[in-house]
């Protein structure tokens, strides 16, 4: 019996890389659309308090619509602020034609719904993609703004031309913002949507025994994991040339230099020596959340922009387009 051993490594997914492609493409997409007579693209970040890590968060954000040439403006709202008081902040936004994304940092303070009040965000400019009625589009394969996070995911596994029709995918954690939004993804229609992936999806969480999840895990194809667990996937765990996607960031502290280092779900240099695919912690997932950001803010400009035209020119927008899209399939 001849024993085969496998000896190249899983290729990285640079996410910073491939953000940063985006990026330039958005940016070229957005100067065309503001030259054809178009206002920038504008979004409105809601800061409550002044936590550090949440005003890092909002300020990368921002600096990075500027890069793509989208407008950006931060409220920054008393983190006594009360429920009411900041319904009628996102009230005021939803209202207000100049604004095309609205963008509430989380978490939000412990006295208020977080729930309602990302319901209470117009679903035309709902850019995180958590209202729950763009949730539901999202759960029955319609076109809608879907979140950051999952979005990235979809955009690195097709970036690096990983098949997923047919597939097996196990995602791991099930988060109403992460898990879920990309267990949806995976196994949306593609006769319904252009973005589908038509995968065969198995959920895992912190119920499913840690034997279940092994097995599971060895039969996928794709893995998707967002649980917080460092060091959880481990080689033994996967399937020869199996595309990895860590979504966890855990910040771990070493107790002797007092040095801290952000981590994955994912046991990176095991296996990274099994798998055809995988992305660090960090440089994979997490750069791709904030220009998935820019991308929605730009879909949501261009949708509103459509809802303001007369009857008559949308319809010549939506021929426009079905012409454009069956020129690309001549050519494909």
């Amino acid at each position: 019996m001849i024993i085969t051993k496998r000896i190249q490594m899983a290729k990285i997914i640079d996410g910073t890389q491939i953000a940063n492609d985006i990026r330039n493409e958005l940016k070229v997409k957005i100067d065309k659309w503001i030259q054809e007579g178009h206002r920038p693209p504008q979004l409105t970040a809601v800061l409550i308090g002044s936590d550090p890590a949440s005003c890092t968060y909002v300020k990368n954000k921002m600096k990075a619509a500027v890069e793509v040439g989208i407008n950006s403006i931060t409220k920054n709202l008393s983190p006594d602020i009360t429920e009411e008081e900041l319904l009628q902040v996102i009230d005021d936004l939803n209202n207000d034609d100049s604004v095309d994304g609205i963008l509430v940092q989380l978490p939000v303070p412990g006295h208020i719904n977080e729930r309602r009040i990302c319901n209470s965000v117009s679903c035309d400019k709902d850019v995180d993609g958590f209202n729950e009625k763009n949730v539901g589009r999202l759960c029955l394969d319609m076109n809608t703004l879907v979140p950051c996070t999952p979005l990235g995911v979809q955009e690195l596994i097709r970036r690096v031309g990983v098949d997923t029709f047919g597939k097996n995918a196990v995602v791991v954690g099930r988060s109403k913002n992460v898990g879920m939004p990309i267990a949806m993804l995976l196994h949306a229609d593609g006769r319904n949507d252009t973005c589908a992936m038509d995968a065969t999806v198995t959920i895992c969480h912190r119920f499913t025994p840690p034997e279940e999840l092994k097995r599971y895990c060895k039969l996928a194809d794709i893995i998707v994991t967002a649980t917080g667990v460092p060091g959880l996937i481990k080689a033994d765990m996967i399937k020869p040339g199996a595309c990895v996607i860590d979504v966890g960031l855990t910040r771990i502290v070493n107790e002797a230099t007092g040095k801290a280092k952000l981590v994955g779900d994912v046991d990176f240099e095991g296996v990274r020596q099994v798998a055809g695919h995988i992305t660090p912690v960090p440089g994979g997932v997490g750069p791709m959340t904030v220009t998935m950001l820019m991308k929605n803010t730009f879909i949501a400009s261009k949708n509103l922009a459509k809802k303001s035209l007369p009857k008559n020119e949308v319809e010549k927008v939506r021929q426009g387009t079905e012409q454009g899209n069956q020129n690309k399939n001549k050519k494909n």
